[in-house]
This record gives structure tokens, C-alpha cells and sequence, in this order.
């Protein structure tokens, strides 16, 4: 049985700071098991509200379903106690409730339901995907917006009546109105994610909507500032959410968008610059060139300065 209920996990994941973390890679690319674990155990000393494994940060994209559970399965085993574990899953339907049913097997307390992979789907098509996999598990189950997969307000009502175990909806697009349409529409019904790439660019405004948490991949290599910026946003604090804006997250994103893929890209190097090494990003990726390395180490250095 899984340590929450899906009440209880959506309750959790909406309360703090949200870790995606990467999945490490050896010089060969094949999944670096020990490496992750110590560094699920480095993350144990700060307060998160979960800890998504294999995510979008963690190259979900590119593991197979075997390296899938297996990732899951070592982030249960490493993780403190109390700090819920959700599991991914995605692709075509059939995939999706196979990676449901192994994360449950695994000992996850949850699921973050992915875009189906690479077709177009209507309404209807999306509804029967997302029944299909919360009907497989007893796991709590947040779907992500986002590409392929744009739910509208209609279409989250409708899982929302019809999947109890649905708890959340991770937002990747951006749409402030519809944003605000759902929240309307099911208040407190579901937890609401950011999960834009680099969050923390829109956390303050999406506060405002009902979106009281976010993925945050900064985490992973400046874990102190990426608490301190949520507690600021949580607070309110606009001139300290803006200063740390201006003085980190801004120049930091602009290292990002050199590049497309650069977004996963950028926490691996920015683990490496930290010391906490995680090993090359995955093709189709490409890791970050030496000049966008040197600008990164400015903006480690700049959030060490804001903290101080």
C-alpha cells in the first residue's frame, strides 16, 4: 500500500517546493544507480513536498520502461521517509497503464501521467487515455498539460468526476486563462503544478491562480535558493521574488534558450559545476558548450551572492 492516499498526496505535493530530479548517466550513458541513489540521499536534508522520479528533467523521454522502474524503484529506496515518491507514466495508452501498474508494484506513492507520445488527440481521445490509466491503479494521478495533451476545462471536469484518484493538473503550456478556467470550474478539487520550464519565472502570478507549488529544476544544483525564492514567493515578498529574478533566474534562463533541449541540459551542467556530477544528458540531447558552461558558473556564483 502506498504511504498516502490520493487525498493525502495531493494535500502534501500543494504544500511546499517540488524536486524533479535528474536521472545519472555514466560516460556510456547507461543508467548510474549508485551515483543516483547518493544523490536521492543528498536531497533527503531539505524540506520538499515530493519527488518526482524520471521526470521530464530526469530524461524521462529517453529510458526505457525497464530503466523506468528501475529509476522509480531507487528513488523509493533512497528517499527519507514521509516525502512522497510519484512514479512517470507515458507514451501510447497501453505503455502508460503498464508503467502505472509496475510504479504501484514498485512501492510509489503516485503518478505523473505524461502527453501521449508523438499522435494528436481530441477531447474524447485524451478522456479515454487518462481513465484508462487512473482505472489501473489505486495511485493518486497528476496529469501534465502540455503539448499534445491540452486539456481543456471541460475535459479536466470530466476526469475529475470520473477518476477519483485523479489529485492534480501540471501545467506546461502557460495559458493564464485557462489556468484560471479550470480553478474556477474545480477549486480545491485538485492540487495545481507549475510546470512551465524554469517555474520560478512564473511562480509569483501563477500563486494568484490557485498554483501554490511548481516544479523547480534549479533545485537540483542550488537547492537553498530555490527554497529561499519559493518561500519568498509563498510569502508574497515581490521585492525579494523580483531582486532574485533580476539577479539569477532571468540570466539563467537566457543560457537556457541558446539552445533547444538546453532545459535539461543546463541542470545537468549546472550539477556538475555544483560538484554533485550526474554524468552526460541522453540523445537527442546535447550537453551545454564551454561558453554556456562559463555563463553558468556567473549565475551559481550570483545566487550564492543573493543569499549572502
Amino acid at each position: 500500500m502506498p504511504a498516502f492516499t490520493p487525498t493525502e498526496l495531493a494535500e502534501r505535493l500543494g504544500s511546499g517546493l517540488l524536486s524533479f530530479p535528474v536521472t545519472h548517466f555514466t560516460r556510456d550513458l547507461a543508467f548510474d544507480e549508485p551515483a543516483y541513489r547518493e544523490n536521492i540521499v543528498r536531497l533527503r536534508q531539505y524540506e520538499i513536498a515530493g519527488l518526482f522520479a524520471a521526470g521530464g528533467t530526469g530524461e524521462f523521454f529517453s529510458l526505457t520502461p525497464q530503466e523506468v522502474g528501475t529509476v522509480v524503484r531507487a528513488a523509493v529506496g533512497s528517499a527519507p521517509q514521509g516525502t512522497p515518491i510519484l512514479a512517470p507514466a507515458g507514451h501510447g495508452t497501453a505503455q502508460a497503464v503498464e508503467m502505472a501498474r509496475d510504479a504501484e508494484a514498485a512501492g510509489a506513492d503516485g503518478l505523473l501521467l505524461f502527453p501521449p507520445y508523438l499522435t494528436e488527440a481530441s477531447a474524447d481521445g485524451l478522456t479515454a487515455h487518462v481513465r484508462a490509466v487512473c482505472d489501473s491503479t489505486s495511485l493518486g494521478v497528476v496529469i501534465y498539460s502540455r503539448a499534445n495533451a491540452v486539456y481543456t476545462s471541460d475535459t479536466v471536469a470530466t476526469l475529475a468526476d470520473a477518476c477519483p484518484n485523479l489529485i492534480g493538473f501540471k501545467d506546461g503550456v502557460g495559458d493564464l486563462e485557462a489556468i484560471t478556467r479550470i480553478h474556477s470550474r474545480l477549486g480545491d478539487r485538485l492540487v495545481y503544478i507549475g510546470g512551465l520550464p524554469t517555474a520560478e519565472t512564473f511562480a509569483l502570478p501563477y500563486l494568484e491562480l490557485g498554483v501554490t507549488t511548481y516544479s523547480s529544476a534549479i533545485f537540483n544544483f542550488l537547492p537553498e535558493f530555490a527554497l529561499t525564492f519559493y518561500s519568498a514567493v509563498r510569502a508574497g515578498d515581490r521585492t525579494k521574488v523580483r531582486r532574485l529574478l533580476d539577479d539569477v533566474v532571468l540570466p539563467y534562463t537566457t543560457i537556457r534558450d541558446r539552445k533547444a533541449g538546453y532545459a535539461v541540459s543546463i541542470v545537468k551542467a549546472g550539477m556538475d559545476l555544483a560538484g554533485h556530477p550526474a554524468g552526460p544528458v541522453r540523445p537527442p540531447l546535447t550537453d551545454l558548450d564551454d561558453p554556456a558552461r562559463e555563463l553558468l558558473a556567473d549565475v551559481i556564483q550570483a545566487s550564492r551572492t543573493a543569499l549572502a
